[in-house]
């Protein structure tokens, strides 16, 4: 009934059946959505739905992503920042509506007392492949004026989405000039965007000098280690020497200590 010749099924039974994703691809697109339920069941008999396929699909229908109706909101928004101090800052608020920029808002209002406007969008096309994504934090001075304050309400509730604004083909500074439209804007520095991790060697071997001198010993019997970050899983290996001279640095701590 599909239009999906038998050939490419893998029957179980009646009315269940496997399909290679490649077969769906070669369908004429005559439907808004097509829903795919799955039941996977638990050695104790009950079974779980997804509809994960449904989700991917629909956001042909409504030009973004459905990050909200697939995230739901039952659970909670949990925020760790990095400043450079010794603990990382943590803070979590319900979930708002399961839209990421929306949550984040909330965050930053409630958990930071911080007012923000937050924005983020995916473009993608009908392949489910990104063809870009941008966004933007928008954060006011302490000693803002209502005045610009409401200017700045108004540019947010009037400008597109951001996937609309990367779809122009607009830019960092194109959005910025999008949400900052009527204001004197002033680049102070630009920083390229990728993802880093503060963690390093020398960082690595701090946290190993903090390990008791048992543990240290043990690590330069066996001539080696490897230590993996569990925030970016960068992998930082030492040689025997290098965790002698650590254990002998460490000795030197506590001896510093003892006296």
């Amino acid at each position: 009934a599909a239009g999906i010749d038998e050939q490419h099924l893998e029957l179980y039974g009646k009315y269940k059946a496997k399909l290679d994703l490649t077969e769906i691809r070669k369908l004429p697109r005559t439907a808004k959505l097509i829903l795919v339920t799955a039941i996977s069941p638990t050695p104790a008999g009950e079974g779980k739905t997804t509809t994960s396929v449904g989700l991917a699909d629909a956001l042909n229908k409504l030009g973004k992503i459905d990050v909200g109706g697939g995230v739901g909101t039952n659970g909670m928004v949990t925020v760790t920042r990095f400043t450079g101090l010794k603990n990382p800052i943590t803070g979590s608020v319900e979930i708002s509506d399961g839209e990421i920029a929306d949550d984040l808002t909330k965050y930053l209002y409630v958990s930071e007392q911080t007012p923000s406007s937050v924005g983020l969008g995916v473009l993608v096309d009908p392949d489910f492949h990104c063809i870009g994504a941008g966004g933007f934090i928008l954060q006011p001075l302490p000693d803002v004026s209502d005045e610009v304050l409401a200017r700045l309400e108004k540019n947010i509730q009037s400008i597109h989405s951001v996937s609309h604004m990367v779809e122009r083909g607009l830019d960092a500074k194109g959005i910025i000039g999008e949400v900052l439209q009527g204001f004197d804007v002033e680049y102070l520095t630009t920083t390229g965007l990728a993802f880093r991790c503060q963690c390093s060697k020398g960082r690595i071997s701090d946290v190993l000098l903090g390990l008791n001198l048992a543990d240290l010993k043990s690590l330069v019997d066996d001539g080696h280690a490897e230590v993996v970050c569990h925030f970016c899983n960068e992998k930082y290996r030492f040689s025997g020497e290098e965790l002698e001279a650590i254990y002998h640095v460490a000795e030197k701590q506590r001896k510093g200590k003892a006296e």
